[in-house]
Order: C-alpha cells, then structure tokens, then sequence
C-alpha cells in the first residue's frame, strides 16, 4: 500500500506540502488543477509547477484527482468529442511527468452533495453531514424553479462558478435515464481508455457519492453489480475504480470488503474512511476508527493487505479538529491521525503473517 496525502495547491490549502511530508509513510500528493474548468486542456508549464513544488519536498505526484469529465460527454451531446480530445491530450501531457493513476466520476452535475458543511459531533468536533429526507424531498423541477428565481441559493458541494448553469443542466437530464449514461461513459471510456494504456495512466472511476439518485438525476456507480458491469464497459487493466469505503459504504448493503476481494486488479486508487449512518438514512462523517462508525475500517485495510494492495490510498474526509479552520472534510489533523490508524491496522497485519510463516 502506497499512502498518499490529497493536497489542493499552495493558496488552496491551509495544508502545506511541509505538513503533508511530516506524515509518517506519506510518499507522494494527490492534486489537481482546480481552476481548470472541466474540459478544457491541461497547461504543462502548470502541470511542471506542482511537479517541481512536490518535488522539493521529496514528494511524488503520482496520483491526480481530478481530471474532471464535462457534462456534455455525460449527456452524450455532438460537443462531447472536441471535450474528449482535450482529455486524451491531458492524459499524454501527465504522462510525461510520471502519473501513474488518475482519479474521476461520471456524476452528472455534482461531485458530491452535503446538507451540513459543518455538523457539530459529541466531542464538540464537526464533519460534513447528509440530511436523506432534506434532499429526496425536493422536486427537480422545484428546484429548478428555486435556483432560477434565486441565484444565491445553494447547497454544499454546489460549486457557485456554476450555479448560473445549474437550471439549464437540470432541464438537459430530464431526459437522461440511467441506461443513457452508461451509453455515454462507455463512448468515453472506448476513447479514453486506449490513450490511457498507451501512456501507462490507469484510469479509476470514483463511485457516486451518495450512491443513490438524488434531484431526479440519473446515478450509476453505485454498488457492487454496476461496477462489476462497470469494469466489463471496456476490460482493461487500465480501466478501474477509485474504491471509495466512504462513498459506497453509506448504503449498509454495500459489502466493502467483499467488493475489495473482488476487483483486487482493478483497484487502483483507495479512499478509506468512515461514516456513521442512522435509521433514517442521514449520515455523518466521523474519525477513521471502526468503533466511530458504521464501516468496518479494520476489514476493509485487512482485505486490503490479503489480495496483496500495492496500490495508492488515501485517508479519505476527516473531521475538523483542536478548532482548526480549513477547508471542510479535509483538515490536516484528523487525516494525520486516520493515517496512523490505518498504519496500524497494516503493520499489526504484517507482523501477524510474518508470525505465521515462522
């Protein structure tokens, strides 16, 4: 297992590469882009930047996430080629200074959803936080109605550069069934998929977050049999998934260990972390501590180490901590301490097999 450190960018950040280097058994930095807009092709004087800034610290920069996929090719329109060959292009440029493993989705509109940036927990700590009844309540066409005659309505993880297309976007996947959008990311993944192995770039899809359809939107990466078809899209070693324990795992049905077993050689990229879920399908991101939540982290690294994970992972969102300000989900502290977690968990798994061979 390779642990990696998601950093967001000197200025993005109130983490700093100094900080993320100090980490025990952090090799390398997952970064982006971010200002990039989706589709649009990648500069290499800005791709050489964060090179030579992770470089300095002795830092690999292996692992990007993300390369962001533009809603046209989600919506398979005629525009979409013109998007992918900026994509293609992108994968040859990151090539070029080593990546290894480039994380996306395929959800369309968001990336993610929260009702609650900020949930105060227990111990006076707060974590990002899904309401299920505040979100499946709202109509798509009401809410269509709201952002129009609202502009300054939003929800956490709406990026606000893009509340103005919001409502077109809406509109435009009315129409979209689940069965449309599988059509369209295996016409992406027939074209991209092809580039990414001639380049030695293995590309590794992020599942829904939540897994379930939210706003009337069409979701598909969801569990354990649509990866499955997922992987058989286009069957390539270079075709895989971001494991996500976080994402997958606030459905309870989601076996995650079972899943690690599974698609072993098509897992690429792994986010470890926790959540607790309740009855009414509301749930909280808590420490990475099994006892704190509702997945059993200790599995999951524990099937991790039995099929031989050489992979990259992540500790994934954390909580915000000794009053801490940073970006929300993604503060130094409580990611620090999940790392040291999971280390354990690996090093007392090591320890077992080499007590086992003797």
């Amino acid at each position: 297992m390779k642990m990696v450190f998601r950093w967001f960018g000197e200025g993005n950040d109130s983490v700093s590469l100094q900080h993320i280097r100090q980490i025990p058994g952090v090799e390398g930095i997952v970064w982006a882009l971010h200002d990039i807009p989706a589709g649009e092709e990648w500069p290499m004087d800005r791709i050489l930047e964060v090179k030579k800034q992770a470089d300095a610290y002795g830092l690999h920069i292996d692992v990007v996430e993300s390369v962001n996929v533009h809603e046209d090719i989600k919506l398979g329109r005629p525009t979409r080629d013109a998007y992918i060959e900026n994509y293609k292009r992108t994968i040859e440029k990151l090539a070029k200074v080593g990546v290894k493993v480039i994380c996306y989705n395929f959800m369309p509109v968001f990336d993610w959803t929260r009702t609650n940036l900020y949930k105060e927990l227990e111990d006076g700590s707060t974590a990002l936080f899904y309401e299920h009844e505040k979100v499946q309540n709202i109509d798509p066409l009401e809410l269509v109605k709201m952002i129009t005659d609202n502009p300054k309505f939003t929800m956490p993880g709406w990026e606000p550069e893009r509340l103005k297309e919001l409502a077109s976007l809406f509109e435009a996947y009315q129409h979209v069934t689940e069965e449309d959008l599988w059509n369209h990311l295996q016409y992406f993944l027939e074209n991209i998929i092809p580039v990414a192995e001639a380049n030695g770039i293995k590309m590794a899809i992020h599942p829904d977050d939540p897994p379930w359809s939210i706003f009337g939107l069409p979701r598909i990466i969801t569990n354990r049999e649509n990866i499955r078809r997922f992987l058989n899209l286009v069957d390539s070693p270079y075709n895989g998934i971001t494991l996500c324990s976080g994402s997958l795992g606030v459905n309870l049905r989601n076996d995650i260990p079972a899943m690690i077993r599974e698609f072993a050689d098509r897992i690429p990229f792994a986010h470890i972390r926790n959540v607790k879920v309740y009855e009414n399908g509301n749930f909280v991101e808590t420490s990475h501590r099994t006892c704190d939540g509702s997945i059993d982290i200790y599995e999951i690294v524990k099937a991790y180490h039995e099929t031989g994970f050489t992979g990259y992972a992540r500790p994934d969102h954390g909580r915000h901590i000794w009053d801490e300000q940073c970006r929300p989900g993604y503060g130094l502290y409580d990611r620090a301490l999940g790392i040291m977690y999971l280390w354990g968990i690996w090093d007392s798994l090591e320890r077992r097999r080499k007590e086992e061979r003797l």
